[in-house]
């Protein structure tokens, strides 16, 4: 099992992915925009989350891809 983490808003919440493929990064930001709009994660839920939400994000994969990190761009990195 794999756990996405999602940052969006300034906040942050894990949600457990149970899936036996290699997502790729657009699977990765489609999943997201679904758990956000359902309220899947604790205290972010945004019923009206853009589709294209997350179009400008980073997904970075750790641990084999067993944690996978979604998150806004920064200058640095």
């Amino acid at each position: 099992m794999a756990v996405l983490n999602i940052t969006y808003n300034g906040l942050s919440a894990d949600y457990p992915l149970d899936v036996r493929v290699a997502l790729s990064d657009a699977d990765v930001k489609r999943i997201a925009v679904e758990v956000v709009r359902a309220g899947g994660l604790r205290g972010l839920s945004v019923p009206d989350l853009r589709a294209d939400a997350f179009d400008n994000f980073v997904v970075d994969r750790f641990d084999g891809g067993e944690r996978i990190y979604l998150r806004p761009k920064v200058p640095f990195g």
